[in-house]
């Protein structure tokens, strides 16, 4: 305690600016070093598990399988229901919220849950990756440690951001590609002023990663020399299937994650055994035709032999499919992982079976065959993610191959082309806005001079939450499908006031009508320095926007929406 009292005396002497590296340092270390013990702890969970029995007699494996990937799946489903809902999944759109909507804040005891969570559910065998959990949990931590520093909860972005860098490319062992995704996929902006601590948080991951792991790629691949002309003609072929793959694996997740929050009669903590017991016969289905498990855990082992050419075509379309449906189950019933080595998986195999089925037709040499499969990597990830410059450089890092660049290149445009023209968001916006985030507005304006001047309209909800009964069954419906605290109450077209959610639920509970904050209203037109006012003036720290018709509710604001686009402005440069 006295060590760390006289850093944060330290720390707080430095002027800003000479503090900001002090901070990032300390954020990328600490990140870092969580990303590779979660990393190595799930890794020794599924080695101790999953593989050890599937040496085992084919009776035992498909029994002890079956019971380490239930059994982890309804302690990681427990974990998140009663002490933290907000890690599940990936956590990447979960950490993007709290970057925009929390200045950074993330709760620590995301970070334990997550962990726990996440090395049980992925390590014992569920079809997740694990380098999304690694954001969120380094992002975490990297968010706590310069909270205890002394940064308030509205100045942690950089800690949220740097820890999200060192913990990617501690995953990964890709720096590279962690800066970049932490500038095209969180913040939104590769000329980010955070693009320096991102940076040197990234390298300082990385390090970490050499120090304990080692330096070496997550994949090893042989040298690839020049592909011939027929392969490059192929690859625009293979880059579509690839990304059709991605496309097809978002949309069927988000339709089995919104259905499966309807299964009212199923408690919450049991779903995600629900996807690991499909998943477990999937795997199975596999092992027993192809002696393969890739379809458990991460499926690297499987990955890595088909990029040195040791799976054959037909195994890899049976790989594929099975994949790709085992994380639908898994993500979709509410699971503890990530989707980045499962869409790597995908495109891959993608990849094997699109150019090895061709060369049946036509025989190509096998260094074509290992560069069409990588660019099937990059390609679905691309699609999946929608951060083209990061699908290229994590590929390019996790083999260290220069040779694929080009390739790399011009399948992720095809990619992107193809992604774009079939889904309206990628598939952490798409989560988003399944959870009631309205997407366009999580980074707000950034002028600040003009900011006062702005219509309300333009910082306000566009689509607001509206509770339109009183009848104990709709309010439950409204409160299950949004993440919000207040809501505006509707009735009969006339806007009677504000509930807030523990008002709501109690007067469902108890059957009564809810105890009301009384609703302002102003037409969207209104400047911002008036709705300043209005908002100081409400009780509910709500302001709601006049409709087109009476009764309607247009938009609304709130305290938090003008604070965080005030802050945004006025950290943004000139």
């Amino acid at each position: 305690m006295k060590v760390l009292s006289l850093l944060q005396q330290l720390t707080h002497r430095l002027p800003r600016r000479a503090r900001i590296p002090v901070l990032t340092a300390i954020a990328g270390l600490g990140a870092g070093l969580a990303a590779v013990m979660f990393q190595l702890a799930m890794s020794g969970v599924y080695r101790a598990g999953i593989v050890q029995f599937s040496k085992q007699q084919p009776v035992t494996f498909a029994v002890a399988s079956f019971a380490i990937i239930v059994g982890t799946s309804l302690i990681s489903g427990w974990l998140l229901t009663s002490f933290c809902p907000e890690a599940a999944g990936s956590g990447i759109p979960q950490l993007k919220a709290a970057m925009w909507k929390d200045f950074g804040f993330v709760k620590i005891r995301v970070i334990w849950v997550k962990f726990v969570a996440g090395v049980l559910q992925i390590g014992g065998g569920s079809s997740m990756g694990r380098e999304g959990p690694a954001v969120q949990l380094a992002g975490a931590v990297g968010s706590n440690l310069t909270g205890v520093m002394g940064e308030p909860k509205q100045r942690r972005r950089l800690g949220a951001a740097t820890g999200a860098a060192a913990g990617l490319a501690a995953a990964f062992n890709t720096p590279l590609a962690a800066v970049t995704f932490v500038l095209e996929e969180l913040i939104g902006d590769l000329n980010s002023r955070l693009l320096g601590s991102v940076l040197l948080a990234a390298v300082l991951g990385a390090l970490v990663t050499h120090g304990i792991i080692g330096a070496q790629p997550a994949f090893t691949l042989a040298p690839v020399g020049e592909s011939t002309w027929r392969a490059y003609l192929l690859i625009p072929l293979v880059a579509a299937v690839a990304s059709l793959m991605g496309v097809i694996f978002q949309k069927l997740t988000m339709k089995l994650r919104q259905n499966s929050r309807k299964w009212e009669r199923i408690p919450a903590w049991v779903r995600p055994a629900i996807g690991g017991m499909l998943c477990w016969a999937l795997g199975m289905a596999v092992f027993q035709y192809t002696g393969r498990i890739g379809v458990f855990g991460l499926g690297y082992d499987d990955l890595s032999d088909a990029l040195a050419g040791n799976v054959l075509w037909k195994t890899a379309a049976i790989l594929l499919v099975a994949k790709l449906l085992a994380t639908v189950v898994c993500y979709g019933t509410g699971g503890c992982g990530g989707i980045f080595s499962p869409t790597l998986f995908f495109g891959a195999m993608a990849g094997v079976a699109t150019a090895g089925g061709i060369a049946q037709l036509f025989p190509m040499p096998h260094n074509d065959l290992v560069m069409l499969s990588v660019v099937g990597m990059s390609a679905t990830l691309g699609a999946v993610v929608g951060a083209p410059v990061t699908s290229i450089l994590i590929v390019f890092e996790m083999t260290h191959q220069f040779a694929i660049l080009p390739p790399l290149m011009l399948g992720t445009l095809v990619s992107q082309a193809v992604s774009r023209s079939l889904a309206r968001h990628n598939f952490y916006d798409e989560l988003l806005t399944q959870d009631g985030h309205d997407v366009e507005r999580l980074k707000p304006l950034d002028n600040l001079r003009a900011w006062q001047e702005q219509p309300v309209k333009s910082l306000a909800n566009p689509r607001p939450v509206v509770i339109t009964s009183l009848e104990a069954k709709e309010i439950r419906r409204v409160l299950t499908a949004s993440p919000y605290s207040r809501f505006p109450l509707v009735v009969n077209g006339h806007v009677a006031g504000i509930v807030s959610r523990e008002e709501a639920e109690a007067a469902a509970r108890e059957e009564r009508a809810p105890h009301l904050h009384q609703a302002h209203l102003m037409g969207p037109e209104t400047p911002v320095r008036d709705a300043q006012i209005e908002l100081i003036s409400s009780e509910s720290g709500m302001v709601l926007l006049e409709g087109e018709a009476p009764g309607q509710v247009g938009g609304l604001i709130t305290i938090h929406d003008l604070l965080r686009a005030q802050q945004a402005a006025a950290e943004s440069p000139d």
